[in-house]
């Protein structure tokens, strides 16, 4: 029997398409140019490269924006979303990464290389493409 654990990296199960946003765009604009709605956030981008990247979470906007009654034509998307972002690496097992998500509370995360976004991972990524594959 091998003791050994299988291990599953991040870049394994992360989805490698998303949409990036600049800060200032309205909720609308960064909707209108929602391209990949199945990773349901958005990336805001560094404004330099001493920034940190941002990211609205679709549950963010629903909370901030439409439960509040509040018109998407004028909120910034710098007013509704969480920066600096935490972020992933792709060679994480995706076990740690489960656990701090967990532990923050977040259900995804933009998974970072060398400072550029390569990916989204998400607890349903980890699970639907990675626990069976544990076992």
């Amino acid at each position: 029997m091998n003791d050994k654990k299988k291990f599953i990296a991040v870049r394994d199960v992360m989805k490698e398409k998303y949409d990036m946003v600049e800060g200032v765009a309205t909720v609308r604009q960064a909707l209108e140019v929602m391209r990949y709605v199945e990773t349901k956030c958005l990336i805001v981008d560094k404004r330099h490269d001493h920034d940190e990247y941002g990211i609205v979470v679709i549950s963010d906007i629903a909370r901030q924006v439409l439960a509040a009654n509040r018109s998407p034509d004028r909120v910034s998307i710098y007013e509704v979303m969480t920066k600096p972002a935490v972020t992933i690496h792709p060679g994480m097992d995706i076990r740690y990464a489960s656990v701090l998500l967990g532990r923050l509370g977040l259900s995804r995360a933009p998974v970072v290389q060398d400072g550029c976004v390569i990916g989204i991972v998400s607890h349903t990524d980890m699970v639907m493409k990675g626990l069976l594959r544990l076992i």
